[in-house]
């Protein structure tokens, strides 16, 4: 039997029909600042701005080449998968048709039928991705097309690992790096690469990056089963998924729970932001885990050490900006919100203002309360250049007697009303 690794080059030789390999980038900033050699792999620089194409054209080309000739693929996706699998069909001229929810950006919907061209066939269904998926299956069963999965399948995997591939020959001097760290949501490009790796006798430190909002591969590891999560965060839309998928968990069962970080979201959104301003690269939120849960690694544990993070995808809306500015603010002690019980009478915000220092800005001002004859409840959101200012802001409410409650990382009422 054809060993994986040759498996793996005969997908990587039909990747370069597409596009060459994807840069594996020193970066200075990130090497001062962690005293690593880190080197990034830039999958947010193929055709479609990730790597889900990877896995797309290996599952389309081991299909075709067993002889199948249907017509018709289906995929569900929301995203990533969605761009990479309409790209595959133009370049096939295969029928391709795209399950996605009614809430899918516009931005996001523009783009798979930009890739896919007069190919695919976009249809919204379901205000949820597992309605979505729930209608493609049935769609796919009915008409008798191809399911393509995101990640969990042996075929998308084997596509996934041409990234450890390319990461393997562009190393340089030819030696290994110490250590790998992977973003995962389903788990098939770090399944993928931790097989490519082992197959070539070459086993670095890897690092799996997961959002603490969903955690299913650090918890099926600890549990030693495939864990089911009961609720997701899906800020980090790339990586939020439920259950890791059964065919990478497969082989990924002997890692450690240990060797999972788990990056916060409002840390990532700060990454975000300075990989934007600093180094003017365009990451979306699971693009950016892998450099992220560098911060989780004291400066002497990297030192001298050559470290490769995987940027796995570039596909940010814009329209997320604001939001993303806001949570990095809030991680970085820049900005938070108070409730407070403001007396009604006049001159009381001008009485309030003069608390503020020099550096404090009003960013929101809204009433919550307004039918209280003495006192109303107000949110007020503050924004300031250094987090120490707001030690000094809470000692002034204290002498002053002003009662405030900080709401910033309360998850129940900032969900409500920030």
């Amino acid at each position: 039997m054809t060993s994986f690794s040759a498996r793996v080059a005969l997908a990587a030789e039909a990747v370069r029909q597409l596009f060459p390999e994807t840069p594996l980038q020193l970066n200075d900033y990130l090497s001062r600042k962690t005293g690593a050699r880190v080197l990034l792999k830039r999958e947010d620089l193929t055709p479609v701005r990730s790597y889900k194409i990877r896995g797309a054209l290996n599952f389309f080309r081991k299909a075709l080449s067993a002889g199948d000739h249907a017509e018709l693929f289906v995929c569900a996706s929301a995203g990533n998968h969605a761009q990479g699998f309409a790209f595959v069909c133009r370049h096939f001229g295969k029928k391709g048709v795209v399950f996605m929810p009614v809430t899918t950006p516009q931005q996001k919907i523009d783009k798979t039928k930009l890739f896919g061209g007069e190919f695919v066939e976009i249809r919204l269904v379901g205000d949820f991705f597992d309605d979505c998926l729930r209608a493609a299956m049935e769609f796919a069963d009915h008409s008798g097309g191809h399911m393509v999965p995101p990640f969990d399948h042996k075929d998308i995997i084997e596509g996934q690992a041409t990234v450890g591939l390319e990461i393997a020959a562009q190393m340089p001097g030819g030696r290994a790096p110490d250590m790998v760290l992977l973003p995962v949501g389903g788990g098939g490009l770090a399944a993928g690469v931790t097989r490519y790796f082992a197959d070539i006798g070459s086993e670095p430190r890897f690092v799996f990056c997961e959002p603490a909002g969903a955690p299913s591969l650090r918890d099926s590891l600890a549990s030693g089963k495939r864990v089911k999560l009961a609720k997701v965060d899906n800020f980090v839309d790339g990586a939020a998924v439920a259950e890791i998928g059964r065919e990478p968990l497969r082989h990924l069962k002997d890692f450690p729970a240990e060797a999972v970080r788990l990056v916060p979201e409002n840390r990532l959104c700060a990454t975000m932001v300075e990989m934007l301003n600093v180094e003017g690269v365009v990451l979306e939120p699971a693009g950016a885990l892998a450099i992220d849960a560098l911060k989780d690694f004291p400066k002497k544990d990297l030192k001298g050490k050559t470290v490769v993070a995987v940027v796995s995808g570039g596909n940010f809306d814009f329209e997320r900006l604001p939001d993303v500015k806001e949570r990095a603010l809030r991680f970085e002690g820049l900005k938070k919100y108070f409730v407070i019980r403001f007396p009604q009478r006049p001159g009381a915000l001008r009485d309030f203002l003069e608390l503020l220092g020099p550096d404090d800005d009003i960013t929101r001002f809204e009433y919550l309360k307004k039918s209280a004859r003495n006192f109303g409840s107000v949110l007020i959101g503050i924004e300031t250049k250094d987090r120490r200012n707001f030690d000094l802001l809470k000692a002034r409410f204290d002498v002053e007697g002003v009662q405030y409650h900080d709401i910033t990382d309360n998850e129940t009422l900032g969900g409500f009303i920030i």
